[in-house]
């Protein structure tokens, strides 16, 4: 909450406390800016660390698939479908492009629903109940959406675009892999977010296994391109906390996609389709 812009909210209802009081903070990530900003709100705290910080738990399967920007969509309704991937979290930065992207798997012929903070609590509230009990297939949500969401046993989170801040590649693929459970984090990442993926891995203190899907492999010649508010190999970092996150364009004229079956088909044909029942 400190680090997406709610410092204010905090710090007016610090202002109504007693002046002594007991001050209790939980975090799943703990960056350096965070721990300033604890320091300056805790009174000589003690710290308790069940894990070291800002990691991933260890039941959670890894894998980064380099892909071009406009073809995410096609690879994503690839996996899902020809790997029958029945509940599957995916991530975007935006709410126009959680909003968007729900309503492109809908028409692969996946079961799609999107939550972000523009929906009203009771929406939020259906479309997880839907998804928990299996009527929604792939449930796209942004950062602030998600946080503490809680899925018994979810099995795949995909990051369909990395997030800006690398902490919080920890707290999205920490969705599945729960309570001892083994989960899949699936990244796509575009020749834009080569520069977010390697701060990601210098948060994690390791490596991201890459791995090319055939048929989806990035064209080299295609160059990276700015990312509101986050990095890229030629931007500095320039989130803040409480602006709203970039989003990229979602198809390419003219390039070829695969069906769920593996087939390969032209833009003019028939859309991939999912393989699989709702």
């Amino acid at each position: 909450m400190l680090d997406m812009g709610f410092i204010h909210d905090i710090r007016k209802v610090l202002a109504l406390l007693p002046k002594r009081r007991q001050n209790l903070l939980f975090s799943a990530t703990f960056s350096n800016e965070i721990k300033q900003l604890a320091d300056r709100l805790l009174d000589s705290p003690a710290l308790i660390e069940v894990a070291r910080r800002n990691t991933a738990a260890e039941t959670v399967a890894q894998v980064a698939h380099p892909v071009d920007r406009e073809r995410k969509r096609e690879l994503l309704s690839f996996l899902i479908g020809s790997r029958n991937w029945r509940q599957v979290l995916v991530f975007t930065r935006t709410k126009h492009g959680a909003n968007r992207l729900a309503e492109q798997l809908e028409k692969d012929g996946l079961s799609a629903a999107a939550i972000h903070g523009n929906k009203s609590q009771g929406a939020r509230t259906r479309a997880l109940a839907d998804f928990k009990a299996g009527k929604v297939r792939v449930l796209v949500a942004t950062d602030i959406a998600a946080r503490g969401l809680d899925i018994d046993q979810l099995p795949h989170v995909v990051n369909f675009e990395l997030p800006n801040v690398p902490e919080d590649y920890v707290h999205r693929i920490g969705r599945t892999g729960r309570a001892g459970n083994e989960g899949e984090a699936v990244s796509l990442v575009c020749v834009d977010e080569n520069k977010l993926l390697r701060d990601i891995e210098k948060v994690l203190k390791r490596d991201v296994p890459k791995q090319t899907i055939e048929g989806y492999e990035p064209d080299p010649r295609i160059p990276a391109e700015p990312i509101p508010n986050g990095r890229n190999n030629g931007s500095g970092r320039g989130h803040a906390a409480g602006q709203k996150r970039g989003s990229r364009a979602a198809r390419r004229p003219g390039s070829q996609h695969q069906d769920a079956s593996g087939r390969r088909q032209g833009r003019g044909g028939q859309r991939a389709r999912a393989g699989n029942s709702r």
